[in-house]
């Protein structure tokens, strides 16, 4: 069992540029079912989902050529047969039933194991299979797997009973190969949702709408192979300035894609937090005076969550740490997950000023001086989160569990060493 030790209270400094979007690369690593030509995508980050997914595939019989450098892989599927994808590993996994779509139109049939990923409360399902019924498909509920078959997918009107990212990719890659023209309203929009729709147009799909909430998708008869870039990981940028923050550090973030950032910079203002943007850089000073900025009335400022262009439910946990450093006192209110703030007991046993209200709510009152602390993640964000406090806080802090991070950041302990990080690997 690997664990992190990190020695906290030191400043760091240089530049650092973020991984792939993981979001973007799991369900752009299904969409190669979609097509017998070689997919080849560059940028893919090397985590625990993205090597999960991978496997998931290669026991299908997909063959991936993985490049020495830059995150280049190229996968075929022409040796793709009936096998389904193993139930075990689809456990590991939250993107599992992304597979489902190309699938169904591949051949026809597919059964899908239970996903597993983040354990921050229920993730429903409900709005993959209703989109997937309302373009053909019939449905078998069994206690550890779903089985789906539709002889032909058909094009649909399709609203959306939430702006679910999973869901309109699983709408999206089933759509582009049905048979006539498909909507989706109340689409997610986020930029990885926008990295698949243009991958899958540079394989001869006809999306439309691209980046906003309605979607038309123009049924095509085949795609063919690519060669995509995927875009950085916006939520490893917003972790990287919330990290520069926290510590006091002046860092530079390349390839950043500032334009991505507009909300989490009001959001993090709200804390005192600042940054320039330079070119396609974010560079974010050193020794900031963070306070909690009120709202013009003198109410308690806030800082929440909401479908984007709003702030990301999966920055919320860096923005909580980064709010503990910050003079002041404000409300943090994370609306979609019910255990996404369990990690906050960690918090308060390092010494954070955090009342929480509610699973949804928590008043942090800062700055608090925190100490170093045996922690455990329990999820990739809340996990990054940790790594930031420890990192802010005075002593040596563990963190167990660090295969949950693994999950989401790339080489991570490797990376902030490089920045003058204080922590290490070790296995027990």
């Amino acid at each position: 069992m690997e664990y992190f030790v990190i020695e906290g209270g030191h400043r760091l400094s240089g530049t650092i540029t973020p991984v792939g979007n993981k979001n973007a690369a799991l369900p752009l690593l299904a969409a190669s079912l979609l097509t017998d030509e070689p997919l080849c995508l560059q940028n893919v980050p090397n985590i625990g989902d993205v090597r999960t997914k991978m496997e998931l595939l290669a026991r299908m019989g997909v063959k991936a050529e993985v490049g020495a450098e830059g995150g280049a892989c190229t996968l075929g599927t022409s040796a793709v047969g009936d096998s389904e994808p193993d139930i075990e590993l689809s456990g590991r996994i939250r993107t599992a039933p992304l597979l489902a779509g190309p699938l169904l139109a591949r051949r026809g049939h597919v059964t899908i194991g239970r996903p597993g990923g983040d354990r921050i409360g229920r993730r429903r399902l409900d709005t993959h299979f209703l989109a997937l019924q309302a373009l053909g498909a019939e449905i078998e509920v069994a206690p550890d797997r779903f089985t789906l078959r539709a002889k032909r997918l058909r094009g649909c009107d399709l609203f959306l009973d939430e702006m679910s990212v999973t869901g309109t990719e699983q709408a999206v890659l089933a759509a582009v190969l049905a048979e006539g023209t498909t909507t989706i309203a109340n689409a997610a929009s986020e930029p990885h949702v926008q990295d698949v729709c243009r991958c899958l147009n540079a394989m001869g799909a006809c999306i439309q709408g691209i980046g906003t909430n309605n979607l038309i998708i123009e049924g095509v008869d085949n795609l063919h192979g690519t060669t995509y870039a995927i875009g950085p990981d916006y939520m490893e940028v917003g972790s990287l300035i919330g990290l520069a923050a926290a510590t006091r550090s002046g860092l530079r973030i390349q390839n950043a894609r500032p334009e991505e950032h507009r909300m989490t910079r009001i959001m993090f203002g709200r804390l005192g937090v600042c940054w320039q943007d330079e070119g396609n850089d974010i560079v974010v000073p050193g020794e900031q005076d963070l306070h909690v900025r009120p709202e013009f009335d003198g109410a308690i400022s806030k800082i929440d969550d909401m479908p984007w262009p709003g702030f990301p439910p999966d920055l919320i946990s860096i923005a909580l740490v980064v709010a503990t450093q910050a003079r002041g006192t404000v409300l943090v209110h994370q609306k979609m997950f019910d255990r996404r703030l369990v990690f906050v007991d960690s918090l308060v046993e390092m010494g954070a000023g955090i009342v929480l209200c509610d699973p949804h709510r928590a008043v942090v009152i800062g700055p608090s001086r925190l100490h170093g602390e045996k922690l455990v993640s329990p999820d990739i964000r809340a996990g990054m989160a940790l790594v930031i406090a420890a990192l802010a806080a005075h002593g040596v802090s563990t963190i167990q569990n660090i295969s949950q991070i693994d999950r989401g950041y790339e080489r991570l302990e490797v990376r902030l060493r490089s920045l003058g990080a204080h922590i290490e690997r070790r296995a027990t």
